[in-house]
């Protein structure tokens, strides 16, 4: 399940998953997506390793910005991915 965690003044959405076990490891997909003519602009990210596995139509530029982000935001995503999003988050 995916939860939507905030948009961006441009339009993109962000949301991310649950916790989720990958190679015993607590990890967390981050989903990005930006509407644009004829379809979305899409990258995905896996926490904690910020390991991009899609990237399509962001420029290399975005990308970065989208790392930076998640590096200053990582901590609070992983918390509402525990709590199962902000509707269920207890210290929000």
């Amino acid at each position: 399940m995916m939860y939507p965690f905030m948009t961006l003044e441009d339009k993109t959405g962000i949301a991310h998953s649950e916790i989720i076990k990958k190679e015993g490891k607590e990890c967390v997909k981050v989903y990005f997506e930006q509407p644009v003519q004829g379809g979305f602009n899409s990258a995905e990210c896996w926490l904690p390793d910020y390991s991009w596995t899609l990237k399509e139509g962001f420029s290399d530029k975005q990308i970065l910005y989208f790392q930076d982000f998640l590096e200053s935001t990582a901590h609070i995503i992983y918390e509402l991915a525990k709590d199962g999003g902000f509707e269920n988050a207890s210290g929000f």
